[in-house]
């Protein structure tokens, strides 16, 4: 909370609004990162259950995004905040809204479970899992240094979706060579692809929550900024 600079504001009941706000992102963060560790789970262990609940729990990961949201623009109509505040309050909305959409990212990757597969296609899935395992470890590290609002680290591990993208790209050469070899296979890889799909587009949403720390922290808006450049900030 103090690398928020919170604790400065004249108005104790601002600062309880922002605190509530800070709290309700960060549970709704622990929410959505449980969702892509069942998904990835409900895959890796076949568990047909287990996908049904990431499928049905996705109610809760949207009504934290409306609830937060209309906070945020009671806070921004009520308090009419400027500065590092108002930065603060666009870097929530924002990161909500990334949130929200890897909830979504979760379903499709749960989706996979309810699918059979051959036990040749099995290799297919030990791939996407190491792919999953990379996007995880990328969301985690997001969240923390959201948590912290730390932008040495959001430097850092902005850079971690170059290595999705490749890790990615070939598993989707793989695929395809697969489909090929094997026609009957198309329906069940191209699960297996909007999956892997998904989880690419986990890994941008977790480099756009990196650029808000940046932006809030620093000030600047860093979406077409090189990865040297951001080094100097």
């Amino acid at each position: 909370m103090d690398n928020l600079q919170i604790g400065r504001h004249i108005s104790g009941q601002f600062n309880e609004d922002l605190e509530r706000v800070i709290n309700n992102v960060m549970h709704m963060g622990g929410l959505v990162e449980k969702q892509v560790t069942d998904a990835l789970a409900a895959v890796e262990q076949t568990d047909v259950e287990l996908a049904k609940q990431v499928l049905s729990n996705d109610f809760q990961v949207n009504a934290y995004e409306v609830s937060i949201d209309d906070e945020c623009t009671r806070i921004i109509a009520k308090r009419q905040p400027a500065a590092g505040d108002l930065r603060l309050i666009m870097a929530i909305v924002k990161t909500i809204a990334d949130l929200e959409r890897i909830g979504d990212e979760a379903e499709k990757i749960a989706k996979v479970a309810l699918e059979s597969f051959s036990s040749q296609q099995q290799d297919l899935l030990v791939n996407l899992d190491n792919l999953g395992r990379r996007v995880l470890e990328f969301l985690q590290a997001s969240l923390d240094a959201f948590t912290r609002m730390d932008c040495e680290t959001a430097i850092k591990i902005h850079q971690m979706d170059d290595k999705i993208n490749r890790e990615y790209e070939a598993l989707m050469r793989q695929l395809m060579t697969y489909m090929m070899e094997d026609p009957r296979s198309i329906p069940q890889v191209m699960t297996v692809i909007w999956s892997a799909r998904a989880l690419e587009r986990i890994g941008d949403r977790c480099q756009n929550i990196c650029e808000y720390i940046i932006y809030f922290v620093k000030g600047k808006v860093v979406r077409h900024t090189t990865a040297e450049d951001m080094k100097n900030l």
